[in-house]
């Protein structure tokens, strides 16, 4: 049984193959085998085909899939700008996702910072990223092609918790809409997670 948010992503792929750019592949910093248009996404090779999407060559999870799509219905002829880097605070229209970013994009790995940090490596070689200065560690990572994140890490101290702060790139919001944008932040701290986790 197909879910809603399956739905989603059969309709924006739809969209995006009755009238497709010509120059898709290069908006979205990806090659093509034929009609496939393939790129990393949340580390792991993505193939984007009228047909459906797959990551890391099985079904791309529903919300990733959703962000996926609505990164190829986006695509902009802009290259990638990192710097400024922007808190989402910053981004146009995002006020009513601040509660929810916060949350499930910084909140969520404070409890983690430690074991962060002896990952770092492996979180950076798995999403084109690297280490940067800033907090008492720093990375940046490439969840899609044209999106950056940059991550702050402040470890616990005696009087203070660990904090993460999660920025992006400073014209993210020209390849993903404001809540796609939201649920990139989420689903890549998953998958830091997930990393962390082993």
């Amino acid at each position: 049984m197909t879910d809603n948010y399956q739905k989603i992503v059969e309709n924006n792929l739809q969209r995006l193959y009755t009238a497709t750019p010509p120059d898709l592949a290069a908006r979205l910093s990806a090659r093509c085998d034929g009609n496939v248009l393939i790129f990393d996404a949340f580390g792991e090779e993505c193939r984007v085909a009228p047909t459906g999407i797959q990551l890391g060559g099985g079904p791309i999870p529903s919300v990733m899939g959703i962000i996926v799509s609505l990164y190829a219905l986006t695509a902009s002829r802009q290259a990638l700008s990192i710097e400024p880097w922007r808190s989402f605070k910053e981004i146009p229209n995002s006020m009513p996702y601040w509660g929810a970013f916060t949350s499930h994009t910084e909140q969520v790995l404070a409890p983690h910072v430690a074991a962060i940090r002896d990952k770092a490596d492996a979180i950076c070689r798995i999403f084109a990223g690297a280490k940067m200065a800033g907090g008492d560690f720093a990375f940046a990572l490439h969840p899609l092609p044209k999106i950056a994140l940059c991550y702050l890490f402040y470890e616990a101290g005696e009087e203070f918790p660990a904090t993460v702060s999660c920025l992006f790139s400073n014209n993210a919001n020209l390849f993903l809409p404001v809540d796609g944008l939201a649920d990139l932040g989420e689903y890549t701290s998953k998958k830091i997670l997930e990393i962390v986790r082993g």
